[in-house]
């Protein structure tokens, strides 16, 4: 799942958070630092890993934000909350079609991936 920060984020505002240290933002979750998508400031990988764009800051406010939204996707993958393909995504036992172009079809609408509308997106706040 990617995740876009908006401009005015409301929930960085914590200090502390993760640790880039090893490379790693929770004991095994490698984070690995990349060019991304368009927009795209990180994604989380069902093979446990979270990439991030370079254009983050490490240690800064916005890049504890993204990878906090991140690890929670992660943690829903664990759990079994959270599954994806190329073609679909998985949320709570239910199945939503990926379209191209970065859509994801909800509810008979179409959402761009990374929506906070989106259920499994909101989650991750």
């Amino acid at each position: 799942m990617g995740f876009k920060l908006p401009m005015q984020n409301k929930f960085v505002k914590r200090q502390g958070g993760f640790s880039m240290s090893g490379e790693e933002a929770a004991p095994g979750t490698p984070i690995i630092r990349k060019e991304l998508s368009k927009g795209i400031l990180a994604e989380a990988n069902d093979d446990g890993t979270i990439f991030v764009s370079p254009k983050l800051e490490p240690g800064s406010p916005e890049e504890t934000a993204v990878l906090a939204h991140e690890m929670q996707h992660i943690t829903d993958m664990k759990t079994g909350k959270l599954a994806y393909t190329d073609d679909m995504i998985m949320w709570n036992g239910n199945n939503y079609r990926r379209l191209p172009k970065g859509k994801v079809e909800f509810e008979g609408e179409k959402y761009n991936e990374g929506d906070k509308s989106l259920p499994w997106e909101s989650a991750a706040m």
